[in-house]
């Protein structure tokens, strides 16, 4: 079996750049400058967000102009597509970059605590 790049969905507003909807906010370069390592390891970007229409295009041209390209906008890979026989609802990523993420891995069920 042939190994997947990582796969990384991130989020425009709150991640990427800074909250402004339906405009475009200021660069956050902490994670543009983590992204851009992913990217040169071989990872594939989708940009994964509620924006559509016009504000969606604001978002893609922003991140042009600061040179973040991505493998694919609010969809799935071809690969993926591939991979499941079908093009899932959800896009299939390794890791979601949002703002708004919880990490639950942290989180113990009081009946699995030794």
């Amino acid at each position: 079996m042939t190994k997947r790049p990582k796969i990384i969905a991130v989020d425009f507003d709150g991640t990427l750049f800074t909250d402004h909807y339906p405009g475009v906010g200021r660069p956050i370069l902490e994670t543009i400058w983590r992204l851009e390592q992913e990217q040169q390891a071989g990872a594939k970007i989708i940009l994964w967000t509620n924006r559509s229409d016009g504000p969606l295009q604001l978002a893609i041209e922003a991140c042009n102009e600061i040179g973040i390209q991505f493998d694919a906008i609010n969809e799935n890979l071809p690969e993926i597509i591939e991979y499941f026989g079908c093009n899932p609802r959800k896009v299939f990523a390794n890791e979601y970059w949002d703002d708004q993420t919880i990490h639950l891995s942290h989180i113990q069920h009081p009946d699995h605590r030794k």
